[in-house]
């Protein structure tokens, strides 16, 4: 063999080396999949947010059973903001030794309070109990620099949820009351998103946790309170004056009250956070809470402002007595970007709420 050959052998053989070194060390730094990382296991640090949700160790057994620890309350507001027709589960758990405080219609929470809303679909709405699947749980922290949102994706498992700022997108299949195979392409909102609607004054807020919303019985299992009463009887809350003294909503879906307060009541819950004087939409003029007199401020008879496609070729926002010639139905009965309200959260029309909305401006007196 030439020296020329030999050379170029032993070269070879130190590059293969080399390659070889080097293919071991990339390997070696090669970070484990997200899925990996995300189910790694956790510590609960008290630094937020954790990866998954069962290291906040809010639920007991089998995390898919939604079951709270004894320092996790559940709640729900009168009426529920429409999503897609997701059923919701709502749990709040408030720091070891503190309570929120009521002052003036307002409830403020200590720090490290923690309100957590599951999202979920039964696999047959008329048999809830056959099964269901678990979507998202969005938690909302007050920490020291306020309220943070984050958003949780369930696995197929129904084992965890994974925190996703990101958020995320999916299909899910149920059986609605009629019987009907349903698809809806369930869209989990980014963590900027949140403050399209939790906004007030430009700061991340809650919305179903006030107190018009809360003044209410609630079914605790073992005997059926008001809630704030409840939360004053644990030592949660303090402040409040009894139920007579401040504003208490209804149930939009009880048609056994009355149009108008049902009506009311369902544009406060699923429009009021952003239609309201603290709310992004103020500058619209369409103010929609529940305690509104102001016809104009309600819509009736008023130009939208700034709407561009979203007015259509119809001039008012309510038209008495002419529900198909209103914005508000318009924006409601719709789908498109740009055109349909809310603007995020759905993505599909809530028929049983146009149809109430509808019911009520055709029964608004024409003047």
């Amino acid at each position: 063999m030439s020296f020329q050959q030999s050379f170029q052998k032993t070269t070879l053989a130190l590059l293969l080396a080399l390659a070889m070194v080097s293919c071991q060390k990339s390997e070696e730094k090669t970070p484990p999949p997200p899925t990996s990382r995300a189910l790694a296991p956790e510590d609960a640090t008290g630094l937020f947010p954790y990866r998954r949700l069962s290291t906040y160790g809010f639920f007991e057994g089998e995390i898919k059973e939604l079951t709270p620890t004894d320092e996790v309350l559940p709640y729900a507001p009168a009426s529920s903001l429409f999503t897609d027709y997701a059923w919701k589960s709502r749990f709040i758990y408030f720091p070891e030794g503190e309570k929120a405080s009521l002052t003036d219609d307002e409830i403020a929470f200590p720090i490290g309070t923690v309100l957590i809303k599951n999202f979920y679909y039964p696999s047959d709405f008329r048999n809830p109990d056959k099964g269901r699947r678990i979507i998202e749980t969005r938690l909302m922290i007050h920490e020291e620099k306020g309220w943070q949102a984050y958003p949780y994706i369930w696995n197929e498992e129904q084992t965890d949820a994974i925190l996703k700022i990101v958020g995320g997108e999916m299909e899910v299949k149920y059986k609605d009351y009629s019987g009907k195979d349903q698809i809806i392409n369930y869209i989990v909102p980014n963590k900027n998103q949140c403050k399209s609607c939790h906004n007030q004054n430009e700061s991340l807020a809650p919305i179903g946790v006030q107190v018009k919303h809360l003044n209410n019985t609630f079914d605790y299992g073992k005997a059926k309170e008001n809630q704030l009463v409840y939360w004053t009887a644990a030592e949660k809350l303090e402040g409040f004056e009894g139920p007579e003294s401040y504003p208490s909503l209804i149930n939009y879906e009880d048609k056994n009250q009355a149009l108008a307060e049902r009506a009311m009541a369902y544009l406060d819950i699923n429009c009021a956070h952003c239609h309201r004087a603290e709310g992004p939409a103020s500058t619209s003029g369409l103010f929609l809470t529940f305690d509104q007199t102001d016809k104009m401020k309600l819509g009736v008879n008023k130009p939208p402002v700034a709407a561009g496609k979203g007015a259509g070729s119809f001039k008012y926002d309510v038209v008495p007595g002419k529900p198909d010639e209103s914005i508000l139905i318009y924006r409601m009965n719709s789908t498109e970007v740009g055109i349909a309200m809310p603007e995020l959260g759905r993505t599909t029309i809530h028929q049983e709420g146009v149809d109430l909305i509808r019911e009520w401006i055709s029964q608004l007196e024409k003047k």
